[in-house]
């Protein structure tokens, strides 16, 4: 029992560390991509970060679905898209509203600098966002 125990931590632990390695590259691409769209662009920083998430949100769908838990989806019964689809509606959309209204309390209310904010976003974000995934996305069983 002790040994099925920590031998599922481990597990949880590992999965949780590729989901940060995922999420650092996603991170990297929306911060890119937010700051071309603002500084490049000249997009308004709500609408570019709309954008720069959606982004990041289909990079780590990508390696999430082949990386962090690929030992669920190898041979599962429901199809990427399905998974897909549950995704963006679920985290996709919980990233992009909670980015949406923290940018605009850290940005715009609090007046940080919009990329130190982007930062602060996506770290609260990613907890519930790991949960989500873990149990209701790539749930084992289900994925």
């Amino acid at each position: 029992m002790i040994e099925r125990e920590s031998t599922g931590r481990c597990r949880q632990t590992g999965r949780w560390l590729k989901f940060n390695a995922v999420g650092a590259v996603g991170i990297a691409l929306q911060l890119s991509v937010l700051a071309a769209l603002s500084y490049g662009a000249q997009l308004n920083y709500l609408a570019a970060t709309a954008v720069s998430v959606e982004l990041a949100i289909v990079h780590n769908f990508c390696w999430h679905e082949r990386y962090t838990w690929a030992d669920r989806t190898r041979g599962a019964s429901g199809t990427i898209a399905a998974r897909f689809l549950k995704f963006n509606f679920t985290t996709g959309l919980f990233s992009i509203a909670g980015n949406l209204l923290l940018m605009r309390l850290l940005a715009g209310t609090l007046g940080l600098n919009y990329l130190i904010a982007n930062l602060a976003t996506i770290a609260i974000c990613s907890i519930v966002n790991f949960l989500v995934s873990d149990q209701f996305i790539f749930a084992k069983g289900r994925a």
